[in-house]
């Protein structure tokens, strides 16, 4: 079993690449494009022995690449946004409910965070495909299955038996768990996830009691990680290792911080550790889902007067504590929204590539794109203000400690996009993202400032259909944007 870290250190060992036999040829019109057709060949395992196929996304695909002028912009564009149900589902009915396990890409394991952000970008098509619907469902059923086995752990298997290469890790390790890293993060995709459904279909029969009972799950350990009485809580990890991110100090609880209402998350959805505790992407994002739990269990078909008061509470604690805490005065560019924070006046001030970041808040919901405070941020996070800011020959955009200092991560660029207002940046970060696929069709997860041929990760399957996500995006916001073949 490979953890993102060995995996770092083996990335050509395993790709989609190799999975996805080249059979296929794309589909151009050679005398509208002018290219040779043998230039781009589909890199999608062939029908056969696709993991999954959706009608909506296989027409979505053939909607989209119409309005795409480049030619490798869309061959890119086809290999990746289906690439999640190409090749990392497993569907199957469990106990009479559909029932989705989701791995990473290459590695066996599933993230709350990565496969509820990998489903995503599915979510508007779901009502013109109903076995598509059933699919997201089981995701979400399975989550649930996930979170009441550990709120605290960030990813699980499918086999709840299994045991992980991380057991002897110093924290409550049990089978079923492949790491244990607790992620304010991990506990908001799920919500998001179930929300988002429920608003694009109206379907509530998903709120069921098992659903409702790992919801319930979640405030209790948000509560437990607001650490108001001064103690750690219930939660300590430690590992032996050489990776410094990867452990905790003070005996795995991590550095102090002082009770204001914010949420402490142990670990950054990059998997490495914080250095102060309140990750305010994070408390952002949950302050957003306790939103959704309210709303939903404020329906007359579910109604739950205590649960909404527990979680309303809860926001406003944590909305409280981030404006106290979260807001700071940078001394170049004035108000801004801080990465960490520890409650004694301290604040860590970078950004990273992985979501929940400070660039991709309005892609959470956090906060309007507009919005001044956000701005006068995003300002500062793509600048070398920000120390994981990188540009070079390849490329300009964020990484972060996990892969190491002069790394970008596509994703990151991908968020820019999105989150942008402004049609000549959005434009950029595409010429970018073509160019750092290094001629595989796909993204990866990161690549070195000046040379796009030295990559991390082969088969990253949410950064491959975060960028189709991002691309539809353009295709419905920004057309014109798509028609230069030239981009």
């Amino acid at each position: 079993m490979q953890s993102r870290r060995k995996f770092i250190k083996n990335a050509g060992i395993f790709s989609a690449g190799l999975l996805a036999l080249q059979t296929e040829a794309f589909g151009f019109n050679s005398d509208t494009f002018q290219f040779p057709l043998k230039d781009f060949i589909s890199k999608r395992p062939p029908v056969a022995e696709r993991k999954f196929t959706s009608k909506a996304i296989e027409a979505a695909i053939v909607r989209v690449k119409k309005q795409i002028a480049n030619p490798e912009l869309a061959w890119i564009f086809e290999n990746c946004f289906p690439n999640t149900l190409d090749t990392t589902v497993d569907f199957e009915i469990i106990d009479g409910k559909p029932d989705t396990y989701v791995i990473t890409g290459d590695i066996d394991a599933m993230w709350l965070r990565d496969s509820t952000a990998q489903i995503w970008p599915y979510i508007p098509f779901v009502k013109e495909d109903p076995k598509l619907a059933e699919l997201v469902k089981g995701v979400i059923n399975r989550q649930a299955k996930c979170i009441l086995l550990d709120p605290y752990a960030n990813a699980f298997y499918k086999d709840f038996t299994k045991e992980s290469e991380w057991k002897n890790d110093l924290t409550k390790m049990q089978p079923g768990i492949h790491e244990r890293k607790w992620e304010i993060d991990s506990l908001c995709y799920p919500v998001r996830l179930a929300h988002g459904y429920w608003k694009e279909t109206g379907d509530i029969s998903l709120f069921d009691a098992k659903w409702k009972e790992a919801m319930l799950l979640i405030l209790q350990t948000f509560k437990e990680q607001q650490r108001l009485d001064g103690k750690g809580g219930p939660y300590s990890f430690q590992r032996q290792t050489a990776w410094a991110t990867d452990g905790v100090p003070l005996g795995g609880y991590g550095y102090p911080v002082k009770p204001c209402g914010l949420i402490v998350s142990t670990f950054r959805p990059s998997d490495d550790s914080t250095l102060f505790g309140y990750l305010i992407p994070s408390n952002m994002f949950a302050i957003e889902i306790l939103g959704y739990l309210i709303e939903i269990f404020s329906l007359p078909a579910l109604k739950d007067t205590d649960l909404v008061a527990k979680a309303t509470e809860l926001r406003d604690q944590v909305q409280k504590g981030l404006n106290e805490h979260g807001i700071i005065n940078h001394p170049k560019f004035g108000k801004i929204i801080a990465f960490e924070v520890n409650g004694y006046g301290s604040f860590h001030m970078m950004d990273d590539a992985n979501v929940p970041s400070l660039l991709s808040l309005p892609y959470l919901g956090a906060i309007k794109p507009n919005d001044p405070l956000y701005l006068n941020t995003r300002k500062v996070v793509l600048s070398d203000n920000n120390p994981f800011f990188y540009k070079g020959k390849a490329g300009e955009g964020i990484g972060g400690p996990h892969t190491g200092v002069d790394t970008i991560w596509p994703m990151s660029i991908v968020l820019r996009a999105i989150t942008s207002v402004d049609e000549k940046e959005i434009k950029n970060c595409i010429s970018n993202l073509i160019k750092t696929n290094a001629d595989t069709g796909f993204m990866h997860e990161s690549f070195h400032k000046d040379d796009v041929n030295k990559f991390t990760r082969k088969w990253f399957a949410w950064a491959n259909t975060l960028f189709g996500e991002m691309i539809v995006h353009t295709s419905i916001h920004y057309p014109q944007i798509l028609k230069d073949k030239n981009i």
